[in-house]
């Protein structure tokens, strides 16, 4: 029976999430399977995987072909190297500690790559949130700034209102003095032709 490590789809409409199976190659993609060996999520960043590096690397020693992508994971994870090395050790090239110790300082190496990779990440996170602070305060500054500035200009255009309310209001008063002192004069001129 011809054996396929591949992946086999779960999760929801835009959010896939895999699982990493061996499989009959005449077996649909989400149908059977006859190996559960991890999962892949490639939502987060960097992606989630988990993989049973000793499972795979049995899987590959019966004859199991990978899928495209399913290698590339088996690559990353080190299933391959540690297959590789499992065939030295047969032919004789290797002791099984010595191969165990390449293997296990290969897994420290990529480990240290992909932190450096996880604390770069955070830092760019870091950055873009500040940066975002900063336009944002740069933001509010702008809004209070014309917030004052119209604030000011409702002011000065109610002093305006009222200056020029007094002025009428002077205006008509001087008016009414002038025609009371009229109509006063108007009065004392009749009261003496009287």
């Amino acid at each position: 029976m011809p054996v396929k490590i591949r992946l086999q789809r779960h999760g929801k409409k835009g959010k896939p999430f895999f699982w990493i199976v061996a499989a009959d190659t005449r077996a649909k993609r989400d149908g059977k399977f006859l190996d559960k060996l991890g999962i892949y999520n490639p939502n987060t960043n960097p992606a989630t995987i988990e993989l049973d590096v000793d499972g795979a690397v049995k899987w590959l020693q019966n004859g199991a072909q990978p899928t495209d992508t399913a290698r590339a994971i088996l690559s990353y994870k080190g299933a391959l190297l540690k297959k590789h090395l499992a065939v030295g050790v047969q032919k004789g090239a290797l002791t099984e500690e010595q191969a165990e110790e390449k293997f296990q300082a290969w897994l420290e190496e990529k480990e240290g790559k992909i932190g450096a990779k996880k604390e770069s990440l955070s830092k760019a996170q870091e950055a873009e949130k500040t940066k975002a602070l900063e336009a944002e305060k740069e933001a509010n500054a702008k809004r209070e700034a014309e917030f004052k500035e119209a604030e000011e200009a409702a002011a000065a255009a109610e002093a305006e209102r009222t200056a020029e309310a007094t002025d009428e209001a002077t205006v008509e008063n001087a008016e009414e003095e002038v025609g009371a002192a009229t109509a006063d004069e108007a009065s004392t001129e009749e009261k003496k032709d009287a």
